[in-house]
């Protein structure tokens, strides 16, 4: 199935119904008074995440959705039935975005969570509502009120907790084979991953992390080159970035400049994403003998100037990836750790000032 991340749909909420006019006619009541009642209201659209959904394919085929009119009110006092509601699956992650107005309605992270995007209309007031002292037998009622319309932008930014960076052929890919169930393309050539792919890394017992491998970025790709930077707001949701870089490139290209480059790239698409934290993993080592590629990894570092930690891997070989991958956990475990102990020391400061 292709991936679709983007999609543009339109959202009708029903009309409210119309207030009737009406007045009671029974036999021996000649004055029976108004009996009009109100009209329904309209039926709003809603936007549910599903957990089971991960493309925005299927707004491809179907642009609009309209919600149901409320029925208009009827003598008798009887009112008209609402419309029913209508619910658009979407998928988690799911950001929505007012076309006209360029506002952010709404973020859709939690399975089952539900977004109102079109509210339906009023029902209007039957003349019931009008009788007075003077007015015995008021002919007036209410029209019903309009629905929302809006045209919606859709927008799946995928959650996961490890986003991998890299040029092209750096082996992204070959690293989330390696780590995870996850069976994304591989070959010899640029821009084999077309979409982002998802795989979950097990460590343990209820030790596990997302990885979210996108495709590779090259130079002047904030500008619309290549294909990764229309990608790139699926890394905007993680918590960690594994710069990916191919150790000894074998077009001859320098790894420092590439990993330079990327930066430049994130710092044009979202400075916030320089700050994040941010591992080196040289990829490719078996390219090259154990004393070279020590040394090229040195070399690299010191050029960099790189202060957070680095990895030496062989993706394909699956040398050094899985110490990688610990290395990962214990940083989630320790996040995770620390967020408790926030949380118990504000519950203390609460306790004391009670």
């Amino acid at each position: 199935m292709k991936f679709v991340d983007e999609a543009i749909i339109k959202v009708i909420a029903g009309d409210g119904g119309n207030g009737c006019i009406s007045f009671r006619r029974e036999k021996f009541i000649p004055f029976g008074g108004p009996d009009g009642g109100d009209g329904g209201g309209g039926g709003s659209v809603w936007l549910v995440a599903d957990e089971g959904l991960n493309t925005l394919v299927d707004f491809r085929h179907q642009r609009a959705f309209r919600a149901q009119r409320g029925q208009n009110g009827m003598g008798s006092q009887m009112y008209g039935k609402g419309g029913e509601d209508t619910d658009i699956r979407v998928p988690v992650g799911t950001v929505v975005t007012n076309v006209d107005t360029d506002e952010i309605i709404g973020d859709l992270t939690v399975n089952g969570q539900r977004l109102l995007v079109a509210e339906g209309g009023r029902g209007g007031l039957g003349n019931i509502h009008f009788k007075s002292s003077v007015n015995r037998a008021p002919r007036k009622s209410t029209p019903g009120t309009s629905g929302d319309m809006r045209e919606l932008k859709l927008e799946l930014k995928l959650l996961a907790d490890v986003g991998l960076l890299g040029f092209p052929n750096a082996g992204k890919s070959t690293f989330i084979r390696a780590v995870s169930a996850a069976t994304p393309r591989v070959a010899d050539y640029p821009f084999t991953t077309l979409h982002p792919n998802l795989g979950v890394v097990r460590i343990g017992t209820d030790q596990s992390f997302v990885v979210a491998d996108i495709p590779g970025l090259i130079e002047g790709a904030a500008d619309g080159a290549g294909l990764g930077i229309q990608f790139l707001r699926h890394v905007s949701r993680t918590s960690l970035l594994l710069h990916v870089v191919d150790i000894a490139p074998i077009d001859g290209g320098d790894a420092v400049d590439q990993v330079r480059a990327i930066e430049q790239e994130l710092a044009k698409f979202n400075p916030e994403l320089l700050e994040r934290p941010r591992w080196l993993v040289m990829n490719k080592a078996d390219v090259l003998d154990e004393d070279e590629r020590q040394a090229r990894a040195k070399e690299i570092v010191e050029l960099l100037e790189w202060k957070d930690p680095w990895f030496l891997i062989s993706a394909i070989s699956r040398e050094g990836t899985w110490d990688v991958c610990q290395k990962v956990q214990q940083f989630f475990d320790a996040a995770r750790a620390a967020a408790r102990d926030a949380d118990e020391a504000s519950a203390d400061v609460r306790m004391r000032e009670v």
